[in-house]
């Protein structure tokens, strides 16, 4: 498949990195990394690896609680702060960090931003969100979450007041003349922006970052998130259980940014599990062992979680409850509706639905030989149901490494990946125009 300039349509892969692996058992494993989740050099590796298989970026999220810690190490670094040493451990791959739209303020972000789009010379991007539990908010001098519709409105006023902070210096500011200007006063200006929500003077006081504006992730699963995506998203993570579920997300994002008035094309790039063996037995052998490791007690949590209902007195083996319709769900509805399309496709037990939630939570899984993997992802990406994939490890490092050593040479053999880097920062790894 080919562009209208003619080029080879490429797949964007990133490394979403999370404690040992996706999977909920990954950290119990005998061989897991778990000792060093607060080693750097664990965080700086995983980057080189992914580096080795030319991915675009890797990826942290974050959270603002320390949730059920008996469960698991799933963060322990700052994201932020662990994505400056590993800008210094590579030289090309970008670093996406997840930013708190709902706890952080606009100046605060844009000025670590900057820095990092500086540390990093120009590889930065972050991924916007609105944040969602309570337990988080309860660490923010907020008795509970706001409103869904509040913490949106907030989350487009914080993108704006970022995106003009960047720009409150001009391209040509620093000066850097001995005899007269460090910077050209005339070139960098406040933005006085006063809004619902805040108000900054600026200018930042970090000049204008090298890729103008790092680049905006957004991962809008509701209808106002989708609004959201389709008007300020430069790339897009989805949650897909299935190629039709890619599909619908897919074609209505397309659309939604059509219909903004925006000519840009934004990747979306689907979460994306793998086991990838010699042989599918030996795949699904991976799988199943890091399924035998799976805790319960946290899984039936982690299930009351997506779902907001009580699953610990739950029969395992017996069908899955009727759950309301996504309509009266109030949580995160990206999640819930993929947890419904599984009831509703496979009609798992309580005991199933854990073990498809293990890892990735409801993204797509796939389990298979390099070649049937393959597969896979190109019907996907030549179907409309991605333009490439966030990768999600079952367990770190060896499923990166399995993907990087097995998966990315058949990409690449088949055309559909690049084998070099042919820019060094992240907005030209995705095709995206500097501002």
């Amino acid at each position: 498949m080919t562009t209208a300039n003619n080029k080879q349509r490429m797949m964007h892969l990133n490394l979403f990195i999370m404690g040992c692996g996706h999977h909920k058992g990954a950290w119990r494993h005998p061989n897991s990394s778990v000792e060093r989740l607060g080693d750097i050099r664990y965080y700086e590796e995983l980057a080189q690896i992914a580096e080795r298989g030319k991915f675009d970026a890797v990826f942290f999220a974050d959270g603002q609680a320390a949730v059920n810690v008996a469960d698991g190490g799933t963060f322990f670094l700052e994201p932020l702060t662990a994505m400056a040493a590993m800008s210094r451990a590579t030289s090309n791959i970008g670093l996406i960090s997840t930013v708190s739209s709902t706890f952080y303020t606009p100046f605060h972000a844009a000025r670590m931003m900057a820095s990092l789009d500086h540390i990093s010379g120009g590889r930065m991007g972050w991924n916007v969100v609105t944040s969602m539990f309570d337990m988080e908010a309860r660490n923010h001098n907020y008795q509970a979450m706001p409103v869904h519709a509040d913490r949106y409105r907030r989350a487009d006023e914080f993108v704006d007041a970022a995106l003009k902070l960047w720009d409150s210096w001009a391209e040509d500011a620093l000066r850097l003349d001995r005899a007269g200007y460090y910077a050209d006063p005339d070139k960098v200006q406040p933005i006085h922006h006063d809004g619902e929500f805040f108000l900054v003077d600026g200018p930042l006081n970090v000049p204008r970052p090298p890729q103008g504006h790092p680049v905006l992730f957004q991962a809008g699963a509701s209808e106002q998130g989708r609004e959201l995506a389709s008007r300020r998203a430069e790339a897009i993570y989805a949650v897909a259980y299935d190629l039709p579920a890619a599909q619908e997300y897919y074609r209505d994002i397309k659309r939604r940014v059509q219909e903004a008035g925006r000519e840009v094309d934004v990747p979306i790039m689907p979460g994306l599990v793998t086991y990838v063996a010699a042989t599918e037995q030996e795949a699904k052998a991976k799988q199943r062992e890091l399924d035998e490791m799976l805790p319960v007690e946290a899984s039936l949590r982690q299930l009351g979680l997506f779902i907001e209902q009580d699953c610990s007195n739950w029969d395992l083996d017996a069908p899955m409850p009727e759950l309301p319709p996504l309509s009266e769900f109030t949580g995160p509805k990206g999640r819930y509706s993929t947890i419904l399309r599984i009831i509703e496709t496979e009609q798992p037990t309580v005991r199933e639905l854990l073990g498809r939630l293990a890892a990735g939570g409801g993204h797509c899984t796939m389990v298979g030989t390099p070649a049937q993997i393959a597969d896979k992802m190109e019907h996907w990406f030549n179907n409309e149901g991605a333009d490439g994939f966030n990768l999600m490890p079952p367990s770190l490092p060896y499923s990166i490494e399995d993907f990087v050593e097995q998966v990315v040479p058949e990409l690449q053999r088949r055309g559909l990946f690049r084998t070099e880097y042919e820019t060094n920062t992240l907005r030209g790894h995705l095709g995206l125009a500097k501002p």
